[in-house]
C-alpha cells in the first residue's frame, strides 16, 4: 500500500482509541489497537496518550515480529499478531480495559453465559475467558489463541478484553456489545438467579446474525 494509505489507516487507529475514551471503556494509555497492513500490522505504540499521537507514531511490525526502526509497538504487539495470524479474514483487533469486563475478568468464571442472544455478537452461545499470563508475554498470547477459537472477542482474566473483526468499525462494535454483556452480567450476578439462553436458541440467533447489525447490506442510493 501507499504511504498515504498508510496514514489513513493509521489516523483510524488513533480516531478508534479516542473513541474509547469518549465512551469511556478505557482510561489512560491503557489499551491498543492494530489494523492489518501488507505483511503485517500498524499498531498503537508504547506508553504514549492518544491525545498526542499522530500518524507517524503508528509502529509497522512485520510479520514476525519486527517492529520498523527507532518506534516501540504495543508490550501486547505478540497477540495482536497473533489474533490476526490466526484469523485471516479479520483485519482489525482492540483491547482495552473496560471496567466491566475488567470486573468480570476477576471473578474466577471460564465465560460470560449466554444471559442475553447479543453473546452472539462474538461469534458464538458465550463469551470466553482466557486464562491469565503476565501482559506481553507470549504465554497469554498462547491463552488468548486457545480461548478465541471460533470467537471474536474474549476476556482476559485478571486483566481486561479483546476483540477482532473485518473491520475497525465492526470490531469496535463487537468490543462494546461485550462491555455491555459484561455490565448485565455484573448486574444480575449481584441480584440473585438468572436465565440462561439454551443452545438451541443461539443456534438460532447466531444464523440470523449473518445478516444483523454492520453485516446488514446496504443498497447504494443513485
Amino acid at each position: 500500500m501507499s504511504d498515504s494509505n498508510r496514514k489513513e489507516l493509521a489516523q483510524k487507529i488513533i480516531d478508534t482509541c479516542l473513541s474509547m475514551r469518549r465512551d469511556g471503556v478505557n482510561q489512560g494509555t491503557a489499551g491498543n489497537v492494530s489494523l492489518r497492513f501488507n505483511d503485517g500490522m500498524l499498531i498503537t505504540p508504547s506508553g504514549m496518550p492518544y491525545e498526542i499521537m499522530t500518524p507517524d507514531d503508528i509502529v509497522f511490525v512485520d510479520a514476525e515480529g519486527n517492529p520498523e526502526k527507532d518506534k516501540i509497538p504495543s508490550s501486547e504487539w505478540r497477540f495482536h499478531l497473533s489474533i490476526l495470524k490466526d484469523n485471516p479474514n479479520y483485519n482489525a483487533v482492540i483491547h482495552n480495559h473496560a471496567i466491566y469486563s475488567s470486573m468480570v475478568s476477576i471473578l474466577n468464571i471460564d465465560y460470560i453465559p449466554a444471559i442475553h442472544y447479543m453473546v452472539g455478537v462474538a461469534g458464538g452461545n458465550k463469551i470466553p475467558c482466557a486464562k491469565y499470563a503476565t501482559y506481553g508475554t507470549q504465554e497469554l498470547c498462547d491463552n488468548i489463541s486457545e480461548a478465541m477459537k471460533g470467537y471474536k472477542a474474549c476476556i482476559l482474566k485478571n486483566h481486561g478484553l479483546v476483540a477482532t473483526d473485518e473491520t475497525l468499525e465492526k470490531a469496535y462494535h463487537v468490543m462494546m456489545e461485550v462491555e455491555n454483556l459484561a455490565r448485565l452480567y455484573m448486574g444480575v450476578r449481584g441480584i440473585g438467579d438468572y436465565s440462561v439462553l439454551p443452545d438451541s436458541e443461539m443456534e438460532v440467533v447466531l444464523e440470523k446474525f449473518k445478516n444483523y447489525g454492520l453485516n446488514v447490506k446496504h443498497k447504494t442510493k443513485k
